[in-house]
Formats: structure tokens, C-alpha cells, sequence
């Protein structure tokens, strides 16, 4: 018996698609990387600082005035190459990142068990962090630990 080794019309279409699928994606990739993000592009990271305190006393013993020497970072960056700064309200503490577009930001304690952390946007754009520990009597109250907070 001879064999017919004509493709089929399913083969066909198939070998096409799956040509396109690979090619579209290699266009889209080359096209994606060739062009640079935005570094202050909606969607990007906006704006990080890891607060750590200064030299070694914690983040507790941050001044109530804005500072923004790097005893107090682990790691900072801002956007638009603008300061990060950082101080203590009594409350917790309220980090800037100066010409900074981002409005959303969430951050995570980084030494410690805390049962949680909170942040909050202030109306001069700076971000008010708070971070509670678990306490025998569970009042949960707000300690001072060192955090990262990321903005968007």
C-alpha cells in the first residue's frame, strides 16, 4: 500500500499557529526589554527605605526632626533621585521621599515578631509606619522595630 505524505489541513494550521504564538512572542519580548522602564513609571517601585535606626539604638531613638543621613537606612532609594528622610513622632515613624509621585505603600517588619504593621499616607505625602508586638497582656502595644517600607 502507498503511503500519502501530504500533511493534513490540521497539521498545516497548526505548525502556523504555533509559529506565530513562538514569533509574537519573541517580538514582544525583544520590543519589552529594548525599551528602558520609567523609573517613576505608574505601576514601577517608587520609592523603598529600610529604617533601621541610628547606630545601633534603634529606630525608637530617631529624632523628631527630619533626618536624612544614612546612619538611620539600611538601603533607601527614591525615584526620582530626590532625599529619603525619616523621623519619630512619638507615635511611630513618618517617612518622606522628597518629589516623590507614589501614593500607595506598604511596608514589613524586618527584626522582631510583630503582630502587625500599619502605614499611613499624611497629607504632606509622607508615610506615617507603626508597627505593634505581641505582649503577655495583649495590649499590643507599638514598638519600635526596624521596617522596609516600599512605595508604588
Amino acid at each position: 500500500m502507498i503511503r500519502n505524505l501530504r500533511p493534513s489541513p490540521a497539521l498545516v494550521v497548526g505548525a502556523l499557529a504555533l509559529f506565530f504564538a513562538i514569533g509574537g512572542s519573541a517580538f514582544a519580548v525583544v520590543n519589552k526589554t529594548a525599551v528602558a522602564q520609567q523609573r517613576c513609571a505608574s505601576g514601577a517601585v517608587r520609592g523603598l527605605a529600610y529604617v533601621t535606626g541610628n547606630s545601633g539604638k534603634g529606630v525608637g531613638n530617631i529624632p523628631q526632626v527630619w533626618q536624612s543621613g544614612g546612619e538611620f537606612f539600611g538601603a533607601r532609594f527614591n525615584c526620582n533621585g530626590g532625599t529619603v528622610q525619616v523621623r519619630n513622632d512619638g507615635n511611630g515613624t513618618d517617612v518622606r521621599f522628597v518629589g516623590n509621585p507614589g501614593s500607595t505603600a506598604t511596608a514589613t517588619p524586618v527584626q522582631g515578631s510583630a503582630a502587625g504593621i500599619s502605614v499611613l499616607r499624611l497629607p504632606d505625602g509622607s508615610f506615617h509606619v507603626e508597627t505593634a508586638g505581641d505582649a503577655p497582656d495583649s495590649s499590643f502595644p507599638t514598638r519600635a522595630i526596624p521596617f522596609l517600607i516600599v512605595v508604588f
